[in-house]
């Protein structure tokens, strides 16, 4: 069993309601809040402060956790984990590209709707809250199952 650890943020903008989302060209096409690969010997917390920073040139704080996403490989139990959290107190000025793709501004109901080919849509009720985590079972073939946890 392999694990693979990473992280996600919705970085909200107070004064509009706005999150900041990357249209993912590189490894994946589709919207996502920022977010990567937790470093060895990093913490969580402070690999989810650093890929915000890097991807958007945003500087983020009082980061609020508000869940963990596991993607179990149905057939030899390798993980997938997204630590996820959230905030509005931030400083700078989002970035228009990174490495990943575009950024831009987008409300939580364009959200719902916009193309991702990672399930991005499930990640949506953890940022909203209500849920402290969900499990996505998959195998090569296409997921299997995905339930949300309380």
């Amino acid at each position: 069993m392999n694990s693979e650890f990473t992280n996600m943020v919705m970085v909200t903008d107070p004064k509009t309601g706005l999150s900041a989302v990357i249209e993912r060209t590189k490894s994946w096409c589709g919207y996502a809040f920022p977010g990567g690969h937790v470093e060895r010997g990093e913490s969580f917390y402070d690999s989810a402060v650093r890929e915000v920073y890097e991807e958007t040139g945003l500087c983020v704080h009082s980061l609020e956790s508000c869940g963990v996403i596991q993607w179990i490989h149905a057939d030899t139990d390798d993980r997938y984990v997204v630590m996820c959290y959230r905030t509005s107190d931030f400083s700078g000025v989002l970035k228009e590209r990174c490495d990943e793709g575009e950024l831009c501004w987008m409300s939580m109901s364009e959200l719902e709707s916009a193309p991702s080919n990672n399930d991005f849509q499930k990640y949506l009720p953890l940022f909203r809250g209500g849920f402290c985590e969900a499990v996505g079972v998959y195998n090569d073939s296409g997921n299997l199952s995905f339930r949300y946890i309380k």
